[in-house]
Formats: C-alpha cells, structure tokens, sequence
C-alpha cells in the first residue's frame, strides 16, 4: 500500500445533535466508535463530530504521524465543517492531538477535555506485547474473532484488552485491522513522544485521570500548567485508563457539567 506524508482526503467522520460543537478523538487503535457513550449522552444538547485520526478507521493512510500534522486534521476538518470554534474531548492519544491542536490555533478551540493522559515525552514502551500480538494476528492470516483472540491471549493477558483491540479486527482484508498498524509502529516513539513548544493554551482545559492510571501523574504538574495554565485535574476513582468504559455514567457527567460551565 502507497502511503502519503500528508492526507489527501478528510478525515472520517460521524456527526449528530444539534448546539454548540464538540470534537471526540480517539487514542491509539481506536476508532469514531470508541467514545460512543459520551457521544449518546452529548448529543442531545451539542453539535458531536466523532472522527477517525489519520491511519485509524477509515481515515486516510499516511506514513508520518506527528502531533502538528494531526493537529492540522483536526483544523482542516474544522475548516470542512465550517466550524469556526469547536470544543474538543480526547482520550489518550487523541487527549495529546486535542492538546496539540488548541496550543496551535487557540482562537479554534473554546475547551479542553483530555482524558488520562499528560503533556509530556512517555520514555517507557508501553505497548510491545500489543504490537506483538497485533502482527502475529496479521502474519497468521485469522479467520476470525474467536481465532484472533486466541492468537493475541499468548502475548496480552488481560481480556478486556484483547476485547479492544478485535472491535478493529477484519478478517480477510490486507491489512486485518482497522488502523494502519505499519504506520503506528513506524511511528510509536512519536506517538509517546512530545514535541517541545513554547506555545501554550489559556483556555478552559479538564484532565479526567483514571485513579489507578500512571499516565496522569503528579510529577507532570509543571509541564501541565506551563502548557495549560488554567488546568484542572478530577480523578475517577477505580479506573485505569479506559475510564470511560469502566465507569462511563460517572465519566459522562464529569464532561457534560464542564462543557456546559461558562467559561
């Protein structure tokens, strides 16, 4: 498969309600469907564009994915929609493109909901044993679920996980799943990575962190603030990192109340 440093085309996306507009981005090997709880909940007071990032669901394919060029998706679909603001709810990876994004074109951005995860260079690989699994599932050639789930439960323990992982599972199709795993290898270390930057964002910005993730921590406090000065910080108790799938009532409120305060 060709692949392209730029998009050539926009990113996917799904959009309903009616009001003011809302961006949910997803992280790493997601997908549009992933934030659908928040999505449900949203949609009956805000404008909600779910997407797809780039090498992710149905997006465009490239070969480089580097927060400002994800960033610039992200406007460019604004542009599309002809959206003058937006807020914009992200999860992990799709937290740093958000975050990315508002430090970049602040005017664009009216508020910051980034969940669990921080403004900062990630030093510890944290997904080897994903991408093993991942590509023995794809070199074994799966016929299906059951199969894939098989071939991943020898590199990844933990079934909910696995269950994650093969919602972007497609059987007999070249590249198996729905995300271009070549391309997120390719590009891992830019994925945990951050870019510095002097810029920052004023705005109105939540950190919902899971209270049992280490992608929050207390130590990325500075960073945090000189980045995102008017930040504040609310914990899920009993949560990892997928906080809104394993407490999603709880997690909703937490996002409605703050994008219906005034700024």
């Amino acid at each position: 498969m060709p692949f392209n440093t730029s998009l050539k085309a926009a990113l996917n996306h799904r959009r309903q309600g009616t009001g003011s507009p809302v961006l949910l981005i997803h992280g790493l090997f997601g997908n549009l469907d992933n934030l659908n709880g928040v999505n449900r909940v949203l949609a009956a007071d805000h404008d909600v564009i779910a997407v797809d990032v780039r090498n992710h669901g149905l997006s465009p394919r490239t070969d480089t994915m580097s927060y400002q060029e994800m960033a610039e998706d992200i406007l460019a679909l604004l542009d599309q929609l002809e959206l003058e603001q937006a807020a914009i709810v992200g999860h992990s990876m799709g937290g740093k493109i958000a975050m990315m994004t508002a430090k970049m074109a602040p005017q664009r951005v009216s508020k910051l909901v980034v969940t669990d995860i921080a403004p900062v260079a990630y030093r510890q690989a944290r997904h080897d044993a994903v991408f093993q699994g991942l590509q023995a599932v794809q070199r074994e050639g799966a016929n299906d679920r059951r199969e894939a789930d098989r071939i991943l439960s020898r590199y990844i323990e933990e079934a909910g996980v696995r269950q994650f992982l093969l919602k972007s599972f497609v059987a007999g199709t070249p590249e198996t799943w729905r995300f271009n795993l070549q391309a997120l290898i390719a590009n891992y270390q830019e994925i945990i990575g951050w870019p510095g930057s002097e810029l920052s964002y004023d705005g109105p910005i939540l950190f919902i962190k899971g209270g049992d993730s280490d992608y929050l921590l207390p130590e990325y406090q500075p960073e945090v603030l000189a980045q995102f000065p008017a930040a504040t910080v609310r914990v899920i108790p009993g949560t990892g990192h997928w906080l809104h799938a394993e407490k999603p009532q709880l997690f909703n409120r937490l996002v409605q109340d703050f994008l219906a305060r005034a700024s």
